[in-house]
């Protein structure tokens, strides 16, 4: 127990140390996941062993902060952590998002680089061994890519709220040049750059290996006062972006136990019901997406609405069936 309430002392010392403004006894408790009265016992226990510790007055309440970090002994990382990292940069890698693996890479040079060489020392086996038991699973799916030059110069935008313009392809279609208030990027099965048309007015995304003559221009241009790019991603199943509609599946019997621990939507309920079956309802767009992902899930998933999600499936069904027949020809 004791050696529990050190770990929890030095973690908060650590928040501390992390943040520019401050932690509040709010953000205390929030860190520690403890109830008013340990939490103050751990900050008094923290500003007894670290006197460095700043009181800062942020009326209604304080904040505590400790400037200039910690030493060395405090901030070691532990093998695990390390292992993180460095799986973290070989997912990226494996994925084939360089941009992103070589950024962690480099973070995790630094951190070694910062380790005494005796810490270092003590934890190479340990790491090289959990190196070599784990490994990441690539699932099949497009390639995200994202050229550096082109993350920079969005990011750049983004920071100064400045208009980004580009040169943009979508296969069948004529390439055009698209002026935007960017929002934001979202990384997953492919790289989006989430901006609103400076014309319309309208959130869109884009697709980052689709861009070119990707360009900051002069001006400001913010994105809409109450846009939030979480709850924007929050609101489709997948990347697109279409009407939010209440989408309600039955998953049999055999597959609710896999239903169960599959995480569907942020919105998501479950539903037991009598026959061993479960109901998951959410509220999301992206009806094209999420019928791709039913057919993962065979005759074990029923579409009990939307009707856009029905006919979204009967669709991909019938160009399935399609290409079947072409490939019997």
């Amino acid at each position: 127990m004791r050696h529990d309430k050190a770990a929890m002392i030095i973690d908060l010392a650590r928040g501390m140390a992390a943040s520019a403004e401050g932690l509040s006894l709010a953000d205390m408790q929030t860190q520690l996941g403890a109830g008013r009265r340990t939490t103050e016992r751990m900050r008094d226990a923290v500003l007894m062993l670290f006197p460095q510790v700043e009181e800062i007055s942020d009326p209604p309440s304080k904040r505590w902060r400790i400037r200039g970090g910690l030493s060395a002994f405090e901030q070691a990382p532990t093998a695990t952590e390390m292992l993180e990292l460095t799986k973290a940069a070989a997912g990226h890698r494996a994925a084939g998002e360089a941009v992103r693996a070589a950024a962690l890479e480099g973070l995790e040079r630094k951190v070694k680089a910062a380790i005494r060489s005796t810490t270092l020392n003590r934890m190479a086996p340990d790491l090289e061994a959990l190196v070599r038991a784990e490994t990441i699973a690539v699932q099949a799916g497009p390639r995200p890519t994202a050229d550096e030059t082109v993350l920079a110069e969005i990011r750049g935008a983004v920071l100064a709220e400045r208009p980004l313009s580009f040169i943009y392809a979508r296969p069948g279609a004529e390439a055009r040049t698209r002026s935007v208030a960017p929002c934001g990027l979202m990384f997953g099965r492919a790289n989006y750059l989430v901006a609103a048309d400076r014309e319309s007015g309208r959130i869109q995304t884009f697709r980052l290996d689709r861009m070119s003559a990707v360009e900051a221009g002069e001006g400001t241009a913010r994105p809409p006062a109450d846009f939030d790019l979480g709850a924007f991603a929050g609101q489709s199943f997948g990347i697109y972006q279409d009407e939010i509609e209440d989408v309600v599946l039955r998953i049999a019997p055999e597959g609710a136990d896999e239903a169960r621990g599959w995480r569907w939507h942020p919105t998501q309920t479950l539903t037991e019901e009598a026959d061993g079956s479960v109901t998951v309802r959410f509220r999301a767009s992206g009806m094209r997406e999420l019928a791709w992902h039913l057919f993962t899930w065979g005759e074990q998933a029923t579409i009990l609405g939307p009707q856009r999600l029905k006919t979204a499936m009967v669709e991909a069904l019938a160009a399935a069936g399609r290409a079947l027949e072409r490939a019997q020809i």
